[in-house]
């Protein structure tokens, strides 16, 4: 059954148009299940009862149900969902200084193939739609009513290639910034891609406020290719060029992703290789710690060495931050803990 969180506000507008109802039914709706956090139709007391069974006929809310909760020591909860169709998905709820930080996923799978990554242990099956990756975020949001708190940040960078899934993705962050519902900010949402240039290119002619992260993880072709594929149809050089005319376009910061990997793309030479790359970019470098895949093979790169890097870069003239460790002690990695489950389905 589709999930009502598949619509975006207008959306709902043209629904309840559709069946003759009068338009401010979807601001009703639509209020319900962001700003009230409604988890059934029969909750929705100022629609009629016509109008309530109409809507529980045809569609579900969450479309979700929480297989397995995993806390970490230092507080981030890694959340396995599974599907109307049985596939599994999950999402990471971190905890930092100016809030709760929700990394979604969003497709079953990934293509991308990226040698350190665990959601590449699992091919793509399909893409999310639009109301399933919502429903990850009202799932935990419901869970954080309890502690009287909020979902402050949401970034699009958990299993998938969210690109390779644009009109969904971007019809998600539109739902949960509308100031009508969750109202999470534009610059509170980020979206995350291994560098499909269309896409940028159509996401920069749109004009949005989202933040745009980039999965860079090495400075050159060689070893880009190497380790991420996609490298390979969109070299550095074109990747670079789609990324100047974004920031040119819309004034806006982009933010590099960094997993530091042991001897693999940690070294002073490739920091300054990475300082040259972007160097003169009204950009900054995000050094993030791996999370190891035993399958994989890549270590983490210690905190005295990735502070080195990080003091190149700074030195070179670009700007950095290394982030905090989450997650460690549990299956933390995008994929990890669905790759294990489904081994688990498999035996």
């Amino acid at each position: 059954m589709k999930t009502i969180y598949d619509y975006s506000y207008s959306g709902l507008e043209e629904l309840v148009l559709s069946r003759g109802w009068k338009k401010y039914r979807a601001d009703q709706i639509f209020q319900w299940l962001y700003r009230k956090h409604a988890t059934s139709f029969d909750q929705m007391t100022d629609l009629s009862k016509e109008m309530i069974a109409a809507l529980k006929e045809q569609f579900c809310i969450n479309p979700i149900q929480l297989v397995e909760k995993q806390v970490s020591r230092d507080g981030t909860v890694k959340f396995l969902f599974e599907l109307g169709d049985g596939a599994l998905v999950e999402c990471v709820l971190m905890t930092y200084n100016y809030g709760r930080s929700l990394c979604v996923t969003s497709q079953i799978g990934c293509n991308m193939g990226c040698t350190f990554c665990a959601s590449g242990l699992l091919k793509k099956q399909r893409d999310l739609t639009s109301g399933e990756m919502v429903a990850q975020v009202m799932t935990v949001q419901l869970e954080l009513d309890k502690e009287e708190d909020r979902i402050s940040h949401v970034v699009v960078m958990g299993t998938g290639e969210p690109f390779d899934n644009y009109d969904n993705v971007l019809n998600f962050c539109n739902t949960i910034n509308h100031d009508k519902g969750l109202a999470i900010g534009a610059r509170h949402i980020t979206i995350s891609t291994s560098g499909l240039i269309p896409s940028i290119d159509r996401f920069a002619a749109e004009h949005k406020q989202y933040n745009l992260a980039i999965s860079l993880h090495a400075p050159t072709d060689e070893l880009r290719s190497r380790i991420m594929p996609v490298n390979k149809a969109y070299p550095l050089g074109p990747l670079m060029a789609c990324l100047r005319r974004y920031s040119v376009e819309n004034n806006r910061r982009l933010t590099f992703e960094y997993i530091l990997l042991q001897g693999v793309n940690d070294t002073n030479e490739m920091a300054v290789k990475l300082a040259a790359l972007i160097r003169g970019m009204n950009a900054y470098v995000n050094l993030i710690p791996y999370n190891q895949v035993d399958e994989n093979g890549y270590k983490s790169t210690d905190y005295k060495s990735a502070m080195r890097f990080y003091d190149v870069l700074m030195k070179q003239g670009v700007k950095a931050t290394l982030r905090q460790e989450h997650g460690n002690d549990i299956d933390a990695a995008c994929g990890q803990l669905r790759a294990k489950h489904e081994r688990m389905r498999g035996q």
